[in-house]
Protein backbone atom coordinates (compact mmCIF):
# COMPACT_ATOMS: atom_id res chain seq x y z
CA UNK A 1 0.00 0.00 0.00
CA UNK A 2 2.57 2.54 0.88
CA UNK A 3 4.26 1.75 -2.21
CA UNK A 4 1.23 2.61 -4.34
CA UNK A 5 0.55 5.97 -2.54
CA UNK A 6 4.27 7.01 -3.21
CA UNK A 7 3.71 5.87 -7.05
CA UNK A 8 0.45 8.22 -6.96
CA UNK A 9 2.07 10.96 -5.31
CA UNK A 10 5.34 11.03 -7.56
CA UNK A 11 2.31 10.95 -10.76
CA UNK A 12 0.89 13.52 -9.07
CA UNK A 13 3.86 15.64 -9.25
CA UNK A 14 5.12 14.96 -12.51
CA UNK A 15 1.69 15.87 -13.46
CA UNK A 16 1.35 19.15 -11.44
CA UNK A 17 4.66 19.69 -13.03
CA UNK A 18 3.80 19.58 -16.43
CA UNK A 19 1.25 21.18 -16.42
CA UNK A 20 2.43 24.38 -14.96
CA UNK A 21 5.85 24.46 -17.14
CA UNK A 22 4.86 26.09 -19.62
CA UNK A 23 3.85 29.48 -19.41
CA UNK A 24 3.03 32.14 -21.56
CA UNK A 25 2.45 36.03 -20.42
CA UNK A 26 -0.89 37.19 -20.72
CA UNK A 27 0.31 40.19 -22.66
CA UNK A 28 0.81 37.81 -25.17
CA UNK A 29 -1.25 34.59 -27.52
CA UNK A 30 1.27 31.69 -28.64
CA UNK A 31 0.52 29.99 -31.16
CA UNK A 32 3.11 26.97 -32.86
CA UNK A 33 3.07 26.80 -36.07
CA UNK A 34 5.02 23.72 -35.93
CA UNK A 35 7.33 21.71 -33.49
CA UNK A 36 9.39 20.58 -36.14
CA UNK A 37 12.85 21.60 -36.24
CA UNK A 38 13.73 23.32 -39.86
CA UNK A 39 15.17 26.53 -39.52
CA UNK A 40 17.52 28.74 -36.70
CA UNK A 41 16.00 31.22 -38.69
CA UNK A 42 12.58 33.05 -39.10
CA UNK A 43 11.64 35.89 -41.64
CA UNK A 44 7.60 37.32 -42.27
CA UNK A 45 6.49 38.49 -45.47
CA UNK A 46 3.30 38.68 -47.91
CA UNK A 47 4.58 35.49 -49.99
CA UNK A 48 1.13 34.84 -51.80
CA UNK A 49 0.08 38.78 -52.60
CA UNK A 50 -3.59 38.19 -50.27
CA UNK A 51 -2.59 40.97 -47.55
CA UNK A 52 -1.78 38.41 -45.01
CA UNK A 53 1.58 38.17 -43.35
CA UNK A 54 3.26 34.40 -43.86
CA UNK A 55 6.05 32.67 -42.06
CA UNK A 56 8.98 31.58 -43.59
CA UNK A 57 11.55 29.29 -41.86
CA UNK A 58 13.99 27.28 -43.88
CA UNK A 59 13.22 26.00 -46.68
CA UNK A 60 8.85 26.24 -45.86
CA UNK A 61 6.97 28.74 -45.54
CA UNK A 62 3.60 29.11 -43.57
CA UNK A 63 0.62 30.45 -45.12
CA UNK A 64 -1.51 32.71 -43.35
CA UNK A 65 -4.08 32.98 -41.20
CA UNK A 66 -4.56 29.02 -41.09
CA UNK A 67 -0.16 28.57 -41.09
CA UNK A 68 -0.46 25.74 -44.18
CA UNK A 69 2.52 24.61 -44.98
CA UNK A 70 4.35 24.87 -48.16
CA UNK A 71 7.76 23.82 -49.70
CA UNK A 72 9.99 25.95 -51.57
CA UNK A 73 12.53 23.54 -52.18
CA UNK A 74 13.15 19.87 -51.14
CA UNK A 75 13.62 19.64 -47.62
CA UNK A 76 13.08 18.04 -44.35
CA UNK A 77 13.06 18.03 -40.38
CA UNK A 78 16.34 17.75 -38.86
CA UNK A 79 16.72 15.65 -35.58
CA UNK A 80 17.73 18.95 -32.85
CA UNK A 81 19.83 16.47 -30.42
CA UNK A 82 21.79 15.38 -33.83
CA UNK A 83 21.94 18.30 -36.30
CA UNK A 84 22.28 21.40 -37.75
CA UNK A 85 19.64 22.93 -40.33
CA UNK A 86 20.90 24.51 -43.42
CA UNK A 87 19.45 27.49 -42.52
CA UNK A 88 20.64 30.03 -39.56
CA UNK A 89 18.98 33.17 -40.36
CA UNK A 90 16.37 34.51 -42.44
CA UNK A 91 14.90 37.61 -43.68
CA UNK A 92 11.46 38.41 -45.88
CA UNK A 93 12.21 40.74 -48.71
CA UNK A 94 11.24 41.50 -52.26
CA UNK A 95 15.08 41.37 -53.34
CA UNK A 96 14.50 41.62 -57.28
CA UNK A 97 12.31 44.19 -56.69
CA UNK A 98 9.74 42.79 -59.40
CA UNK A 99 6.60 43.48 -56.91
CA UNK A 100 7.06 39.76 -54.63
CA UNK A 101 8.35 39.01 -51.40
CA UNK A 102 11.13 37.23 -51.65
CA UNK A 103 13.12 34.72 -48.85
CA UNK A 104 16.72 35.25 -47.96
CA UNK A 105 18.42 32.70 -45.98
CA UNK A 106 22.08 32.95 -44.42
CA UNK A 107 23.42 28.94 -44.17
CA UNK A 108 25.64 27.53 -41.55
CA UNK A 109 28.86 29.75 -40.67
CA UNK A 110 31.11 30.34 -43.20
CA UNK A 111 28.57 29.52 -46.36
CA UNK A 112 27.54 31.18 -48.76
CA UNK A 113 24.04 33.12 -48.34
CA UNK A 114 21.47 32.81 -50.98
CA UNK A 115 17.67 33.55 -51.59
CA UNK A 116 14.67 32.31 -52.82
CA UNK A 117 12.62 34.09 -55.46
CA UNK A 118 9.44 34.06 -55.19
CA UNK A 119 7.75 32.11 -58.13
CA UNK A 120 4.34 34.25 -58.18
CA UNK A 121 1.87 32.03 -56.94
CA UNK A 122 3.12 29.51 -59.52
CA UNK A 123 3.28 25.78 -58.73
CA UNK A 124 7.05 24.43 -58.52
CA UNK A 125 10.05 24.84 -56.74
CA UNK A 126 11.45 28.08 -55.62
CA UNK A 127 14.67 29.62 -58.19
CA UNK A 128 17.41 29.55 -55.74
CA UNK A 129 19.85 32.43 -56.49
CA UNK A 130 23.40 33.04 -54.52
CA UNK A 131 23.93 35.99 -53.03
CA UNK A 132 27.89 36.13 -53.79
CA UNK A 133 29.80 33.43 -54.50
CA UNK A 134 32.78 34.96 -53.30
CA UNK A 135 32.53 35.52 -49.39
CA UNK A 136 31.26 33.22 -46.94
CA UNK A 137 29.63 34.72 -44.30
CA UNK A 138 31.44 34.86 -41.35
CA UNK A 139 30.66 35.97 -37.66
CA UNK A 140 27.51 33.60 -36.12
CA UNK A 141 25.63 37.23 -35.64
CA UNK A 142 25.27 38.80 -39.05
CA UNK A 143 22.53 41.24 -38.66
CA UNK A 144 20.06 42.56 -41.20
CA UNK A 145 20.72 46.33 -41.18
CA UNK A 146 20.42 49.41 -43.53
CA UNK A 147 23.81 50.23 -43.78
CA UNK A 148 23.26 52.91 -46.40
CA UNK A 149 20.20 54.05 -45.85
CA UNK A 150 18.55 53.85 -49.35
CA UNK A 151 15.57 51.56 -46.99
CA UNK A 152 16.67 48.27 -48.04
CA UNK A 153 17.84 45.74 -45.46
CA UNK A 154 21.38 44.69 -46.17
CA UNK A 155 23.75 42.31 -44.66
CA UNK A 156 26.44 43.42 -42.01
CA UNK A 157 29.03 40.12 -41.53
CA UNK A 158 32.29 38.93 -41.46
CA UNK A 159 34.34 37.59 -44.53
CA UNK A 160 35.33 33.96 -44.28
CA UNK A 161 38.34 34.08 -46.73
CA UNK A 162 39.63 38.08 -46.18
CA UNK A 163 38.66 38.05 -42.94
CA UNK A 164 37.30 41.65 -43.20
CA UNK A 165 33.78 43.08 -42.32
CA UNK A 166 31.44 43.71 -45.10
CA UNK A 167 28.41 44.41 -46.14
CA UNK A 168 26.40 42.77 -49.10
CA UNK A 169 24.03 45.25 -50.38
CA UNK A 170 20.77 43.85 -51.59
CA UNK A 171 19.55 45.01 -54.92
CA UNK A 172 18.93 48.57 -56.01
CA UNK A 173 17.07 48.30 -59.45
CA UNK A 174 14.36 45.88 -60.53
CA UNK A 175 15.42 42.55 -61.60
CA UNK A 176 19.03 42.33 -60.62
CA UNK A 177 19.45 39.39 -58.66
CA UNK A 178 23.26 40.22 -57.51
CA UNK A 179 23.77 41.30 -54.19
CA UNK A 180 27.49 43.40 -53.90
CA UNK A 181 29.92 43.54 -51.59
CA UNK A 182 31.73 46.37 -49.85
CA UNK A 183 34.64 46.39 -47.19
CA UNK A 184 34.40 48.50 -44.13
CA UNK A 185 37.80 47.27 -43.00
CA UNK A 186 41.25 46.18 -43.95
CA UNK A 187 41.78 42.37 -44.10
CA UNK A 188 42.92 40.11 -41.30
CA UNK A 189 40.87 42.04 -38.76
CA UNK A 190 38.79 40.90 -35.29
CA UNK A 191 34.97 39.48 -35.22
CA UNK A 192 35.60 38.11 -38.54
CA UNK A 193 36.03 33.83 -38.26
CA UNK A 194 33.48 31.79 -39.22
CA UNK A 195 32.40 31.00 -34.96
CA UNK A 196 32.90 34.93 -33.86
CA UNK A 197 30.40 35.23 -31.75
CA UNK A 198 28.37 39.16 -31.84
CA UNK A 199 28.43 42.06 -34.17
CA UNK A 200 26.37 45.41 -33.89
CA UNK A 201 26.19 48.42 -36.48
CA UNK A 202 26.01 52.00 -34.08
CA UNK A 203 27.23 54.98 -32.61
CA UNK A 204 29.51 54.75 -30.41
CA UNK A 205 31.41 57.85 -29.87
CA UNK A 206 28.40 60.28 -31.09
CA UNK A 207 29.72 61.96 -34.05
CA UNK A 208 26.45 61.39 -35.93
CA UNK A 209 27.98 58.29 -37.98
CA UNK A 210 27.73 54.40 -37.20
CA UNK A 211 30.24 52.26 -36.06
CA UNK A 212 30.43 48.68 -36.03
CA UNK A 213 31.10 46.77 -32.75
CA UNK A 214 32.32 43.41 -32.44
CA UNK A 215 33.20 41.59 -29.05
CA UNK A 216 36.81 42.62 -29.53
CA UNK A 217 36.43 46.58 -29.62
CA UNK A 218 34.49 48.87 -32.53
CA UNK A 219 35.86 49.97 -35.77
CA UNK A 220 35.37 54.07 -36.51
CA UNK A 221 32.78 54.32 -38.90
CA UNK A 222 33.28 56.82 -41.72
CA UNK A 223 30.95 58.20 -44.45
CA UNK A 224 32.80 56.37 -47.15
CA UNK A 225 30.77 52.53 -46.44
CA UNK A 226 32.27 51.18 -49.49
CA UNK A 227 36.07 52.27 -48.67
CA UNK A 228 37.43 49.69 -45.95
CA UNK A 229 39.42 51.77 -43.89
CA UNK A 230 37.19 51.98 -40.88
CA UNK A 231 40.11 51.97 -37.55
CA UNK A 232 39.76 49.26 -35.22
CA UNK A 233 39.94 50.91 -31.42
CA UNK A 234 40.61 47.43 -28.93
CA UNK A 235 37.82 47.78 -26.28
CA UNK A 236 36.76 44.79 -24.01
CA UNK A 237 32.86 43.80 -24.89
CA UNK A 238 32.67 40.81 -23.03
CA UNK A 239 32.24 37.35 -23.85
CA UNK A 240 31.34 35.81 -27.24
CA UNK A 241 27.89 37.18 -27.55
CA UNK A 242 24.79 37.75 -29.90
CA UNK A 243 23.80 40.53 -31.83
CA UNK A 244 25.14 43.97 -30.30
CA UNK A 245 22.77 46.75 -29.53
CA UNK A 246 23.55 50.33 -29.23
CA UNK A 247 22.08 52.63 -27.35
CA UNK A 248 22.55 54.77 -24.25
CA UNK A 249 20.96 52.34 -21.29
CA UNK A 250 21.67 54.91 -18.27
CA UNK A 251 21.22 58.11 -19.68
CA UNK A 252 24.48 59.85 -19.16
CA UNK A 253 24.76 60.70 -22.89
CA UNK A 254 27.15 58.07 -24.00
CA UNK A 255 26.32 55.04 -26.12
CA UNK A 256 26.53 51.42 -24.47
CA UNK A 257 26.21 48.45 -25.93
CA UNK A 258 23.71 45.47 -24.70
CA UNK A 259 24.71 41.85 -25.23
CA UNK A 260 23.74 38.45 -24.25
CA UNK A 261 25.62 35.39 -24.29
CA UNK A 262 25.54 32.70 -27.11
CA UNK A 263 26.87 29.69 -25.42
CA UNK A 264 27.01 30.82 -22.14
CA UNK A 265 24.89 32.23 -19.32
CA UNK A 266 24.32 36.04 -19.10
CA UNK A 267 22.90 39.17 -20.41
CA UNK A 268 25.09 42.36 -20.30
CA UNK A 269 24.93 46.00 -20.18
CA UNK A 270 28.50 46.87 -21.46
CA UNK A 271 28.60 50.71 -19.99
CA UNK A 272 30.50 53.30 -22.37
CA UNK A 273 33.49 54.68 -19.98
CA UNK A 274 36.25 57.11 -20.95
CA UNK A 275 40.10 57.32 -19.43
CA UNK A 276 41.42 60.85 -18.83
CA UNK A 277 43.15 60.78 -22.58
CA UNK A 278 39.15 60.22 -23.46
CA UNK A 279 39.69 56.90 -25.05
CA UNK A 280 36.48 54.94 -25.03
CA UNK A 281 36.34 51.52 -22.66
CA UNK A 282 33.17 49.77 -21.74
CA UNK A 283 32.33 48.88 -18.00
CA UNK A 284 30.55 45.50 -18.05
CA UNK A 285 27.17 45.03 -15.81
CA UNK A 286 25.26 41.58 -15.54
CA UNK A 287 21.55 42.51 -16.70
CA UNK A 288 19.97 38.63 -15.90
CA UNK A 289 21.06 35.06 -15.56
CA UNK A 290 17.33 34.05 -16.37
CA UNK A 291 18.62 31.65 -19.22
CA UNK A 292 21.90 30.87 -21.19
CA UNK A 293 22.44 30.31 -24.63
CA UNK A 294 20.76 33.67 -25.89
CA UNK A 295 22.08 33.73 -29.54
CA UNK A 296 20.20 36.36 -31.01
CA UNK A 297 18.44 39.66 -30.60
CA UNK A 298 16.16 42.77 -31.45
CA UNK A 299 15.65 46.00 -30.77
CA UNK A 300 12.09 47.37 -31.06
CA UNK A 301 8.79 49.05 -29.14
CA UNK A 302 6.64 45.88 -27.91
CA UNK A 303 4.45 47.77 -24.59
CA UNK A 304 4.03 50.35 -27.11
CA UNK A 305 5.60 53.87 -24.77
CA UNK A 306 7.88 54.84 -28.12
CA UNK A 307 10.90 53.42 -26.91
CA UNK A 308 12.11 50.08 -28.10
CA UNK A 309 12.79 47.08 -25.87
CA UNK A 310 15.73 44.59 -25.75
CA UNK A 311 13.86 41.01 -26.80
CA UNK A 312 16.06 37.78 -26.86
CA UNK A 313 15.93 34.53 -25.81
CA UNK A 314 17.23 30.63 -25.51
CA UNK A 315 18.99 29.03 -28.29
CA UNK A 316 17.06 25.50 -27.38
CA UNK A 317 20.04 22.73 -27.76
CA UNK A 318 22.16 25.24 -29.52
CA UNK A 319 24.89 22.18 -28.85
CA UNK A 320 22.30 19.77 -29.18
CA UNK A 321 22.46 18.90 -25.35
CA UNK A 322 25.87 18.68 -24.87
CA UNK A 323 26.48 22.41 -22.89
CA UNK A 324 25.31 22.69 -19.70
CA UNK A 325 21.89 23.80 -19.68
CA UNK A 326 21.26 23.60 -23.10
CA UNK A 327 17.89 21.76 -22.65
CA UNK A 328 16.48 24.04 -20.04
CA UNK A 329 13.94 25.74 -20.48
CA UNK A 330 13.22 27.67 -23.67
CA UNK A 331 12.78 31.20 -22.26
CA UNK A 332 11.78 34.35 -24.29
CA UNK A 333 12.14 37.56 -22.88
CA UNK A 334 12.78 41.52 -23.14
CA UNK A 335 14.37 44.35 -21.46
CA UNK A 336 12.67 47.39 -20.66
CA UNK A 337 14.77 50.19 -20.56
CA UNK A 338 14.83 52.88 -17.74
CA UNK A 339 17.35 55.40 -17.99
CA UNK A 340 15.88 57.52 -15.42
CA UNK A 341 15.97 54.87 -12.54
CA UNK A 342 18.80 51.88 -11.66
CA UNK A 343 19.25 49.75 -12.63
CA UNK A 344 18.14 51.10 -15.67
CA UNK A 345 16.26 47.96 -16.75
CA UNK A 346 13.43 45.84 -15.70
CA UNK A 347 13.28 42.43 -17.25
CA UNK A 348 9.56 40.81 -18.79
CA UNK A 349 9.43 36.92 -19.63
CA UNK A 350 7.40 36.34 -22.27
CA UNK A 351 7.22 32.80 -22.42
CA UNK A 352 9.02 29.44 -20.85
CA UNK A 353 8.70 27.23 -23.72
CA UNK A 354 10.40 28.41 -27.23
CA UNK A 355 13.25 30.35 -27.01
CA UNK A 356 14.60 31.90 -30.25
CA UNK A 357 16.82 30.77 -32.78
CA UNK A 358 19.44 32.83 -34.99
CA UNK A 359 17.66 35.98 -35.58
CA UNK A 360 13.92 37.23 -34.45
CA UNK A 361 11.32 39.25 -35.78
CA UNK A 362 9.86 41.35 -34.21
CA UNK A 363 6.98 43.48 -36.30
CA UNK A 364 3.23 43.77 -36.63
CA UNK A 365 2.08 40.86 -38.28
CA UNK A 366 -1.76 40.89 -37.53
CA UNK A 367 -1.96 44.49 -38.34
CA UNK A 368 -3.25 46.01 -35.06
CA UNK A 369 -0.71 48.57 -34.77
CA UNK A 370 1.02 46.25 -31.84
CA UNK A 371 4.71 45.14 -32.37
CA UNK A 372 4.47 40.89 -32.51
CA UNK A 373 7.10 38.42 -32.55
CA UNK A 374 7.91 35.09 -34.56
CA UNK A 375 11.20 32.70 -33.59
CA UNK A 376 12.26 29.43 -34.99
CA UNK A 377 14.76 26.83 -33.23
CA UNK A 378 15.31 23.30 -32.47
CA UNK A 379 12.38 23.80 -30.49
CA UNK A 380 10.21 24.69 -33.21
CA UNK A 381 8.24 27.63 -34.72
CA UNK A 382 6.20 30.20 -33.01
CA UNK A 383 3.84 33.14 -33.07
CA UNK A 384 3.53 35.37 -30.06
CA UNK A 385 0.83 38.11 -30.70
CA UNK A 386 1.06 41.39 -28.81
CA UNK A 387 -2.76 41.45 -27.16
CA UNK A 388 -1.67 44.21 -24.52
CA UNK A 389 -3.91 46.31 -23.68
Amino acid sequence: MKTNIKFIAILIACFCTESTFAQTSPDWKKTTITRDFISEGVAVADLNKDGKMDIAAGYYWFEAPNWTRHEMAPSRTFDPRKEYSESFLNLGMDVNLDGWDDVVIVDFPGKVGFWFENPKNKPGQWTKHIIDDSVGISNESPGFIDIDGDGRLDILCGDKNKKQIVWLQAPTKKGETTWKRHNLTKENVAGTEIFSHGIGFGDIDKDGINDVVVREGWYKGTKDTKAGNWVFHPANLGEPCSHMQILDVNGDGKNDVVSASAHALGIWFHEQVTDEQGKINFKTHTMSKTTAQTHSSIMADVNGDGKKEYITGKRFLAHHGRDPGDADAAYLLYFEFTPDKAPYWKEHVIDNDSGAGLNIVAQDINKDKKIDIVIANKNGVFLFENVRK
